[in-house]
């Protein structure tokens, strides 16, 4: 039998597997500028704000992190 080129194509791809995020927002029910702990373990060791594909923060959680963390930078509360 003739095997068509899109079952080829099939077998050749890899399978997807879901990827391991840190959940660093797991169990976090508010975002707060003055929540030191939180606001260090969602930045670089430089002081980068993490993206959302590694803290695992949905989109309205990662606004709210990237916003306490800009408040707390101005405030001098973080560096």
């Amino acid at each position: 039998m003739k095997r068509s080129r899109m079952q080829d194509k099939k077998k050749l791809r890899p399978k997807k597997t879901e990827r391991k995020r840190a959940r660093v927002l797991e169990g976090v029910r508010e975002i707060d500028y003055q929540d030191f702990d939180l606001l260090r373990r969602c930045m670089t060791e430089y002081g980068k704000i993490m993206p959302a594909r590694l803290t695992g923060a949905n989109a309205l959680q990662q606004r709210r992190l990237a916003r306490a963390i800009r408040r707390a930078r101005v405030m001098g509360l973080l560096r």
